[in-house]
Protein backbone atom coordinates (compact mmCIF):
# COMPACT_ATOMS: atom_id res chain seq x y z
CA UNK A 1 0.00 0.00 0.00
CA UNK A 2 2.73 2.50 0.89
CA UNK A 3 5.85 3.06 -1.52
CA UNK A 4 8.30 3.71 1.46
CA UNK A 5 9.04 3.04 4.90
CA UNK A 6 8.66 5.53 7.48
CA UNK A 7 11.55 5.47 9.86
CA UNK A 8 10.43 6.86 13.47
CA UNK A 9 13.71 7.51 15.51
CA UNK A 10 15.03 10.43 18.62
CA UNK A 11 16.64 13.39 18.00
CA UNK A 12 18.78 14.69 16.33
CA UNK A 13 17.13 14.97 12.77
CA UNK A 14 19.13 16.75 11.12
CA UNK A 15 22.59 15.47 10.87
CA UNK A 16 26.01 16.70 9.13
CA UNK A 17 27.75 14.51 7.02
CA UNK A 18 31.17 14.69 8.96
CA UNK A 19 32.19 11.60 10.72
CA UNK A 20 35.11 11.35 13.17
CA UNK A 21 37.71 10.20 10.99
CA UNK A 22 37.03 13.45 8.78
CA UNK A 23 37.52 15.23 11.71
CA UNK A 24 40.63 13.68 12.69
CA UNK A 25 42.39 13.81 9.22
CA UNK A 26 41.40 17.53 9.38
CA UNK A 27 43.00 17.83 12.73
CA UNK A 28 46.32 16.25 11.61
CA UNK A 29 46.10 18.57 8.34
CA UNK A 30 46.34 20.82 10.34
CA UNK A 31 49.34 20.23 12.43
CA UNK A 32 50.94 19.05 9.49
CA UNK A 33 52.90 22.84 9.60
CA UNK A 34 53.68 22.81 12.14
CA UNK A 35 55.40 19.23 11.95
CA UNK A 36 56.97 20.52 8.86
CA UNK A 37 58.39 23.81 10.58
CA UNK A 38 59.66 21.91 13.99
CA UNK A 39 61.45 19.47 11.16
CA UNK A 40 62.78 22.26 9.45
CA UNK A 41 64.02 24.06 12.79
CA UNK A 42 65.37 21.16 14.56
CA UNK A 43 66.29 18.90 12.11
CA UNK A 44 66.49 14.35 11.37
CA UNK A 45 66.09 14.15 14.73
CA UNK A 46 62.92 15.77 15.36
CA UNK A 47 61.62 13.69 12.36
CA UNK A 48 62.80 10.73 13.94
CA UNK A 49 61.38 11.34 17.42
CA UNK A 50 58.13 12.35 15.95
CA UNK A 51 57.54 9.37 13.54
CA UNK A 52 58.98 7.21 16.63
CA UNK A 53 55.98 8.71 18.31
CA UNK A 54 53.24 7.95 15.89
CA UNK A 55 54.12 4.66 14.74
CA UNK A 56 54.05 3.57 18.53
CA UNK A 57 50.97 4.99 19.23
CA UNK A 58 49.23 3.47 16.34
CA UNK A 59 51.00 -0.03 16.91
CA UNK A 60 49.86 -0.15 20.49
CA UNK A 61 45.99 0.38 19.73
CA UNK A 62 45.85 -2.03 16.47
CA UNK A 63 47.58 -4.32 19.20
CA UNK A 64 45.27 -3.94 21.79
CA UNK A 65 42.50 -4.12 19.39
CA UNK A 66 43.26 -7.32 18.32
CA UNK A 67 44.07 -8.74 22.01
CA UNK A 68 40.83 -7.70 23.02
CA UNK A 69 39.21 -8.97 19.88
CA UNK A 70 37.57 -6.18 18.14
CA UNK A 71 38.17 -4.52 15.05
CA UNK A 72 41.11 -2.56 14.77
CA UNK A 73 40.52 1.61 15.57
CA UNK A 74 43.53 3.12 13.63
CA UNK A 75 41.55 4.20 10.49
CA UNK A 76 40.01 6.68 12.91
CA UNK A 77 43.33 8.69 12.61
CA UNK A 78 43.23 9.22 16.74
CA UNK A 79 46.45 7.26 17.32
CA UNK A 80 47.77 9.30 14.57
CA UNK A 81 47.10 12.29 16.61
CA UNK A 82 48.07 11.06 19.37
CA UNK A 83 51.76 10.08 18.41
CA UNK A 84 52.06 13.53 16.21
CA UNK A 85 51.12 15.92 19.70
CA UNK A 86 53.32 13.44 21.80
CA UNK A 87 56.44 13.76 19.72
CA UNK A 88 55.91 17.88 19.43
CA UNK A 89 56.11 17.70 23.43
CA UNK A 90 59.41 16.15 23.27
CA UNK A 91 62.95 17.89 22.98
CA UNK A 92 64.24 17.20 19.21
CA UNK A 93 67.03 14.63 20.56
CA UNK A 94 64.82 12.43 23.01
CA UNK A 95 65.92 9.02 22.65
CA UNK A 96 63.90 6.92 20.65
CA UNK A 97 63.22 4.07 22.84
CA UNK A 98 61.95 6.52 25.63
CA UNK A 99 59.43 7.80 23.01
CA UNK A 100 58.37 4.49 21.68
CA UNK A 101 57.73 3.96 25.32
CA UNK A 102 56.12 7.27 25.71
CA UNK A 103 53.18 6.38 22.77
CA UNK A 104 52.43 2.90 24.06
CA UNK A 105 51.96 4.50 27.42
CA UNK A 106 49.71 7.34 25.82
CA UNK A 107 47.25 4.70 23.92
CA UNK A 108 46.96 1.96 26.65
CA UNK A 109 47.06 4.07 29.80
CA UNK A 110 45.81 7.19 28.41
CA UNK A 111 42.83 5.76 25.70
CA UNK A 112 42.43 2.19 26.11
CA UNK A 113 42.29 1.49 29.57
CA UNK A 114 39.15 4.22 29.70
CA UNK A 115 37.21 2.35 26.84
CA UNK A 116 39.19 4.00 23.92
CA UNK A 117 37.85 7.10 21.66
CA UNK A 118 35.30 8.88 23.38
CA UNK A 119 35.43 7.47 26.38
CA UNK A 120 39.17 8.80 27.93
CA UNK A 121 38.75 11.10 30.33
CA UNK A 122 42.68 12.77 29.74
CA UNK A 123 44.29 14.02 26.77
CA UNK A 124 46.20 10.69 26.10
CA UNK A 125 49.28 12.39 24.23
CA UNK A 126 49.67 14.23 28.01
CA UNK A 127 49.20 11.62 29.68
CA UNK A 128 52.36 9.70 27.97
CA UNK A 129 54.27 12.87 28.40
CA UNK A 130 53.38 13.35 32.34
CA UNK A 131 54.52 9.50 32.57
CA UNK A 132 58.10 10.16 30.74
CA UNK A 133 58.98 13.30 32.76
CA UNK A 134 58.07 11.24 35.69
CA UNK A 135 60.40 8.21 34.23
CA UNK A 136 63.30 10.46 32.74
CA UNK A 137 63.28 13.98 34.08
CA UNK A 138 67.19 14.36 32.81
CA UNK A 139 66.81 13.59 29.22
CA UNK A 140 62.90 15.13 28.74
CA UNK A 141 64.94 18.36 30.16
CA UNK A 142 68.06 18.24 27.89
CA UNK A 143 67.31 20.56 24.60
CA UNK A 144 68.59 21.27 21.18
CA UNK A 145 69.17 24.68 19.69
CA UNK A 146 67.29 25.21 16.49
CA UNK A 147 68.55 25.85 13.46
CA UNK A 148 71.89 24.17 13.59
CA UNK A 149 74.14 23.82 11.02
CA UNK A 150 73.90 19.95 9.28
CA UNK A 151 70.58 19.42 11.21
CA UNK A 152 69.59 17.55 8.33
CA UNK A 153 72.01 15.00 7.85
CA UNK A 154 73.39 14.49 11.58
CA UNK A 155 71.36 12.57 13.99
CA UNK A 156 72.55 13.14 17.84
CA UNK A 157 74.01 10.15 19.72
CA UNK A 158 71.32 10.36 22.37
CA UNK A 159 68.21 9.71 19.94
CA UNK A 160 69.90 6.79 18.85
CA UNK A 161 70.65 5.56 22.71
CA UNK A 162 70.34 1.78 23.42
CA UNK A 163 67.59 1.15 25.65
CA UNK A 164 68.17 2.00 29.63
CA UNK A 165 71.59 3.24 28.91
CA UNK A 166 72.35 6.75 29.93
CA UNK A 167 72.11 8.77 26.34
CA UNK A 168 74.82 11.04 25.42
CA UNK A 169 74.52 14.37 24.10
CA UNK A 170 76.56 15.55 20.95
CA UNK A 171 74.79 18.27 19.96
CA UNK A 172 74.44 21.87 21.04
CA UNK A 173 71.89 22.48 23.72
CA UNK A 174 70.46 25.47 24.91
CA UNK A 175 67.82 26.58 27.68
CA UNK A 176 64.38 26.73 27.00
CA UNK A 177 62.96 30.42 27.55
CA UNK A 178 61.22 29.54 29.86
CA UNK A 179 63.97 28.04 31.92
CA UNK A 180 66.22 30.78 31.32
CA UNK A 181 63.53 33.68 32.96
CA UNK A 182 62.83 31.22 35.56
CA UNK A 183 66.13 30.51 36.88
CA UNK A 184 68.76 33.00 35.68
CA UNK A 185 65.63 35.93 35.03
CA UNK A 186 66.75 36.45 31.46
CA UNK A 187 64.07 37.24 28.75
CA UNK A 188 63.63 36.14 25.39
CA UNK A 189 62.55 38.69 22.57
CA UNK A 190 58.88 37.82 21.71
CA UNK A 191 59.54 38.14 18.38
CA UNK A 192 61.86 34.77 18.48
CA UNK A 193 59.24 33.22 20.56
CA UNK A 194 56.34 34.00 17.98
CA UNK A 195 58.67 32.93 14.84
CA UNK A 196 60.06 29.94 16.82
CA UNK A 197 63.57 30.83 16.84
CA UNK A 198 64.35 29.11 20.14
CA UNK A 199 65.56 26.25 21.87
CA UNK A 200 63.04 23.99 23.25
CA UNK A 201 60.70 20.93 22.25
CA UNK A 202 59.75 20.13 18.81
CA UNK A 203 56.25 21.58 19.25
CA UNK A 204 57.55 24.94 20.68
CA UNK A 205 58.24 26.24 17.28
CA UNK A 206 56.03 28.93 15.24
CA UNK A 207 52.93 30.77 17.75
CA UNK A 208 51.97 31.91 14.36
CA UNK A 209 51.47 28.54 12.11
CA UNK A 210 49.79 26.98 15.34
CA UNK A 211 47.24 29.63 15.24
CA UNK A 212 46.80 29.07 11.49
CA UNK A 213 46.22 25.36 12.07
CA UNK A 214 43.21 26.35 14.84
CA UNK A 215 42.17 28.96 12.69
CA UNK A 216 41.35 26.75 9.67
CA UNK A 217 40.01 24.24 12.62
CA UNK A 218 37.88 26.88 13.87
CA UNK A 219 36.96 27.76 10.33
CA UNK A 220 35.93 24.23 9.53
CA UNK A 221 33.69 24.06 12.79
CA UNK A 222 35.86 21.10 14.08
CA UNK A 223 37.16 23.22 17.33
CA UNK A 224 35.48 24.90 19.52
CA UNK A 225 37.01 28.63 19.42
CA UNK A 226 36.04 29.26 23.21
CA UNK A 227 38.44 27.23 24.59
CA UNK A 228 41.72 28.32 23.24
CA UNK A 229 40.31 32.02 23.21
CA UNK A 230 39.77 31.42 26.87
CA UNK A 231 42.83 30.22 27.79
CA UNK A 232 45.00 32.61 26.10
CA UNK A 233 43.02 35.59 27.15
CA UNK A 234 43.32 34.45 30.95
CA UNK A 235 47.12 34.04 30.37
CA UNK A 236 47.41 37.26 29.07
CA UNK A 237 45.41 39.69 31.63
CA UNK A 238 46.66 37.44 34.55
CA UNK A 239 50.23 37.65 33.35
CA UNK A 240 49.75 41.95 32.11
CA UNK A 241 48.11 42.55 35.60
CA UNK A 242 51.32 40.96 37.37
CA UNK A 243 53.34 42.40 35.09
CA UNK A 244 51.98 46.09 35.70
CA UNK A 245 52.92 45.37 39.28
CA UNK A 246 56.49 44.88 38.88
CA UNK A 247 57.90 43.98 35.41
CA UNK A 248 61.37 43.66 36.82
CA UNK A 249 59.93 39.85 38.47
CA UNK A 250 56.93 39.12 35.86
CA UNK A 251 57.62 38.74 32.66
CA UNK A 252 55.55 40.60 29.65
CA UNK A 253 51.90 38.84 28.67
CA UNK A 254 53.47 38.55 25.21
CA UNK A 255 55.90 36.21 26.53
CA UNK A 256 53.72 34.14 28.58
CA UNK A 257 51.80 33.67 25.35
CA UNK A 258 54.57 32.63 22.84
CA UNK A 259 56.86 31.17 25.43
CA UNK A 260 56.52 26.55 25.91
CA UNK A 261 53.75 24.94 24.99
CA UNK A 262 51.26 27.45 25.92
CA UNK A 263 50.15 27.70 21.62
CA UNK A 264 50.16 24.23 21.06
CA UNK A 265 47.95 22.89 24.58
CA UNK A 266 45.65 25.63 23.63
CA UNK A 267 45.26 24.81 20.18
CA UNK A 268 45.49 21.17 19.68
CA UNK A 269 45.41 19.83 23.28
CA UNK A 270 42.67 21.78 25.56
CA UNK A 271 40.40 21.10 22.82
CA UNK A 272 40.04 17.89 22.66
CA UNK A 273 35.98 17.26 22.27
CA UNK A 274 36.43 14.49 24.98
CA UNK A 275 38.29 15.81 27.70
CA UNK A 276 36.93 19.45 27.61
CA UNK A 277 33.09 20.27 28.74
CA UNK A 278 30.09 20.26 26.27
CA UNK A 279 28.33 23.78 27.00
CA UNK A 280 29.60 26.82 26.21
CA UNK A 281 30.03 28.28 29.63
CA UNK A 282 31.38 25.24 31.11
CA UNK A 283 34.03 25.57 28.22
CA UNK A 284 35.07 29.09 29.66
CA UNK A 285 35.13 27.88 32.83
CA UNK A 286 37.16 25.23 32.08
CA UNK A 287 39.55 27.41 29.34
CA UNK A 288 40.18 29.93 32.99
CA UNK A 289 40.80 27.67 35.20
CA UNK A 290 43.93 26.26 32.73
CA UNK A 291 45.31 29.37 31.97
CA UNK A 292 44.99 30.62 35.52
CA UNK A 293 47.21 26.78 36.51
CA UNK A 294 49.10 28.13 33.78
CA UNK A 295 50.30 31.44 35.31
CA UNK A 296 50.17 30.18 38.91
CA UNK A 297 52.93 26.96 37.84
CA UNK A 298 55.22 29.71 35.81
CA UNK A 299 55.42 31.87 38.05
CA UNK A 300 55.19 30.66 41.33
CA UNK A 301 56.24 26.81 41.07
CA UNK A 302 59.13 24.88 41.14
CA UNK A 303 58.64 24.32 36.94
CA UNK A 304 59.13 26.39 34.55
CA UNK A 305 56.14 25.07 32.80
CA UNK A 306 52.91 24.20 33.86
CA UNK A 307 50.84 23.81 30.40
CA UNK A 308 50.46 20.12 30.90
CA UNK A 309 49.39 19.93 34.23
CA UNK A 310 47.35 22.26 34.22
CA UNK A 311 45.34 20.92 30.40
CA UNK A 312 45.46 17.57 32.66
CA UNK A 313 44.21 18.88 35.75
CA UNK A 314 41.63 20.86 33.36
CA UNK A 315 40.60 17.31 32.22
CA UNK A 316 39.69 16.24 35.36
CA UNK A 317 37.72 18.88 36.23
CA UNK A 318 35.30 18.54 32.94
CA UNK A 319 33.49 16.17 34.49
CA UNK A 320 32.53 18.19 37.65
CA UNK A 321 31.88 21.45 35.03
CA UNK A 322 28.98 19.45 32.91
CA UNK A 323 28.07 17.99 36.09
CA UNK A 324 26.96 21.79 37.80
CA UNK A 325 26.14 23.27 34.49
CA UNK A 326 23.50 21.99 32.43
CA UNK A 327 21.75 23.88 30.11
CA UNK A 328 17.49 24.06 30.73
CA UNK A 329 15.89 21.42 28.41
CA UNK A 330 13.88 23.37 25.69
CA UNK A 331 9.95 24.09 27.00
CA UNK A 332 11.06 23.35 30.80
CA UNK A 333 11.49 26.13 32.94
CA UNK A 334 14.24 26.22 35.49
CA UNK A 335 13.19 25.04 39.67
CA UNK A 336 13.91 26.88 42.63
CA UNK A 337 15.71 24.58 44.91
Amino acid sequence: MFSKTLHISTSPHIRKGVSTDTIMQNVVWAMMPVLIFAVFSFGINALLVIVTAVVSSVLTEHVLCKWSNKESTISDWSAVITGILLGLTLPPIFPLWMTFLGGVFSVAIGKFVFGGLGYNLFNPALVGRAFLQAAFPVAITTWQSAFLEGRFFSISSSVLAFPFAEPKVDSISGATPLSAFKFDHVMTDSSDLALGLISGSTGETSAVIIILGGIYLIARKMMNWRIPVSILSTVFVLSGILYLIDDTIYPSPLFMLFSGGLMLGAVFMATDMVGSPITPLGVVIYGFFIGLLVVVIRVWGGLPEGVMYAILLGNALTPQIDNFIRPRVYGTKKTKS
